[in-house]
Parts: structure tokens; sequence; C-alpha cells
């Protein structure tokens, strides 16, 4: 049985009933049912990221996902010269664990690099930002908003963890030679929503495949091919790039190079919900009360990067990244540690979930930068663990 937010579906209702074609676009819905200011599910489901809610991630696991992206950024921090103001944004920082990581084990291991640190949150969610100054009210932690950054005025590192498999997908479905969009509707007897197939909404879709170079209308596509275009990725990249002055943006999700992405055989896309831990492929359902996400392309991201006058430093999987950082080493000692058993097998699962290549592990990693010297790039070619 649905667990609908009545009062969000009201306003979903509303919103389509007040367009003159009596339609949205999946990206507005999607915006609705998860950033919606009173009824999102980001606004008012905090809880829900954890073990027992719908979904966590890996700074639920173990401190050493936090603390192995401490020493990366540590690194970054020397090959930037050791500057006396290190800004690390995190943008979507969920409940505040990552960022306790990182300040935590910052200040245990190299108080240089925690006396420099300047760590701002950006973050949209007010139950997430809620959750975040309950657990960093004693931490060296601000919240901004993106107007309260000066552009080209950070030195230093923008970070996220998960944050862009959520941002508001369009949904695009090849039929007959032509590539339409899906927009939602609305059943007012019921108010049960509905899908319809309409133009696409704007030219910016058209234009992320040449980015792509990916040509949906080609043979190599059956009818009926359905996907996934994330425009709020390309617009959220180019808002961090003029931001940064110099460092580095680190992209940690799940999602694909574009030609594993747009593969043939990938025809329903790569659309997501989480429910109670439990997935499945139903968006209209659970409407405020699940989670919607999609893979992300990081082809599209590194391109894009690229246009800005980003450099790709590289791409790689998680559990790879993690490993070149010490990972490994830390899974090894365990089998030496003393302790309680079932403590020591418990946090060795923990850490091989983070590496696992089925699940956490074949996250994709991609870090970017901008503002360096030629002598500085040298240097992150040879001190950054994902080279």
């Amino acid at each position: 049985m649905d667990n609908n937010n009545i009062e969000l579906v009201a306003v979903i209702c509303d919103q389509i009933n007040n367009t003159p074609q009596q339609q949205i676009t999946f990206a507005e819905y999607m915006d609705l049912v998860l950033y919606h200011p009173q009824h999102g599910y980001y606004a008012s489901n905090s809880e829900q990221i954890s073990k027992s809610g719908d979904f966590l991630t890996s700074p639920h696991l173990a401190d050493d996902f936090g603390e192995m992206l401490t020493i990366q950024l540590y690194q970054i921090w020397q090959i930037l010269g050791s500057p006396t103001l290190f800004s690390i944004v995190e943008m979507g920082a969920g409940q505040g664990l990552l960022a306790a990581q990182i300040l935590a084990y910052s200040q245990k291991e190299y108080s240089d690099f925690f006396r420099s640190i300047d760590y701002i949150i950006i973050e949209t969610a007010p139950a997430m930002c809620r959750a975040q100054q309950s657990r960093l009210q004693n931490l060296p932690v601000r919240w901004c908003d993106w107007t309260d950054i000066p552009d080209r005025s950070i030195t230093g590192c923008f970070l996220s963890n998960e944050l862009i498999d959520a941002f508001p997908i369009h949904q695009v479905i090849v039929t007959k030679d032509k590539m339409q969009e899906i927009y939602v509707t609305v059943s007012e007897k019921d108010r049960v929503f509905n899908e319809k197939i309409d133009e696409l909404s704007t030219d910016k879709i058209s234009k992320y495949w040449q980015l792509n170079q990916i040509n949906l209308l080609s043979d190599r596509y059956p009818d009926n091919y359905r996907t996934e275009v994330n425009l709020a990725a390309l617009s959220w990249l180019e808002q961090v790039t003029n931001k940064l002055r110099r460092g580095y943006i680190i992209s940690i999700d799940y999602g694909y190079s574009a030609d594993r992405y747009y593969n043939p055989i990938r025809s329903q896309g790569t659309l997501q919900c989480y429910y109670q831990h439990a997935h499945h492929n139903d968006p209209y359902i659970n409407v405020g009360n699940q989670d919607l996400t999609a893979h992300v392309d990081f082809t599209a991201l590194q391109n894009q990067g690229e246009l800005l006058g980003l450099q790709t430093v590289g791409f790689t999987q998680q559990g790879l990244f993690l490993m070149a950082l010490g990972l490994g080493e830390r899974i090894a000692t365990i089998s030496s540690s003393s302790g309680e058993i079932q403590s020591l097998l418990q946090r060795r699962q923990n850490l091989h979930q983070l590496i696992d290549p089925i699940g956490l592990g074949k996250f994709g990693v991609l870090i970017q930068s901008q503002g360096l010297t030629p002598a500085e790039q040298q240097l992150l070619l040879q001190g950054l663990s994902i080279v």
C-alpha cells in the first residue's frame, strides 16, 4: 500500500494543474518530491539515512572512510603549499558524519593542517541542517549558501559524497526514431500520477548528447529506449567552478562512464527508489517518503569540467581509491588486533563493504582541479592517491 505524504501530493497536483499543458517534467516532479522545503523527502527525513532507515552511506559504516579522505585532503593541502587558510566545502553533508570524521582525524593526526581548515557546509534540506548542527556543534564548521561564497574565492577542495545522484533528472525516451521527454500528469479523480510523452522541454537536452558524443537515434538503440539526462549536475559543476580559485573538486558517487551508462542493453535507465533498505523502480508511490536516485554520468561531468577550464586529474573506483590511501593496511592489522572477536569481525566486514567491487567499492571517484601551476600539477601527479 502506498505511503504518500498527502500534503506533498497536493502541492505536486497544484503545480501540474497550474501549467498550461497540465504536465510537468520528471525533473520538476523529482525536485518537489525530494526538495520541497516543507514536505520533500530531504526536508523532513534526515533519520532515514541510517542502518535502520531507507539507505546508508559509506561514513555510516566506518570512521575510516572519512579518515582516508582526510589523508587525501592533507596531501592536497601540501600540494597547494600548505596555505594558512584551506577551505573544505562539503556539499550535501547528510547527517554531518563525514565532516565529523574529517575534522576529528585532522585534529588528531595533522594539527597544522587542522588549524588551517575552514570547513564549510552547503546544505539545502532543513532537516539535514538540523542534524548536522546537532552533531557538529562543538567543531569549527560554518554553513553557507552559494551566494555567501564570492566567485574565485576558494583555495582548497569542494567535496561531495552521494550528492549528484539525487539531483533531479529529465527522463527521455526514443520512439520511432525520435527523442522525446517523459512528463508527469495527474488524474484529478484519484490523484494518481501518470506519465505522458511529449516534445523535449529544452534544447539543453540535445546539447547534452553532443557533450557526450552519444547518438540515441542510431540503430544501436531499440525503440522505446528510456534513460536520464542530469542537466542539474552540469549547472552544479559550473557553480562550483566559479567559486574555486585554486584547488580540487572530489565527487564520489555511483555511476558510469557514458559508454556504459548509455548501453543499449540498459533500456530502462538507472532511476531507483529506496524505501526501508529495499529498492524498486516506481517513483509514483510513497511520495515524499522514499528516496529517488539515478546513476551519475561521469563522462558528462568530466567533459563539462574541461569546457569550463578544469583539469581532469583522474577517475577511479572507490575501492581502488581507498586502498591506495591505506585502507588495505588497516584491514590487515585487524587480524593482529586485540579486542572482542565479534567487534573485530564486524569492523573487518564494514571495511570490506567500503571496497566491495559489487557494492560501495564500485562507486566512482572523480577528481578535477583548477588554478594549478605546472609545478603543482607535477606534484599532483606524484602525490594524489588517485593517480
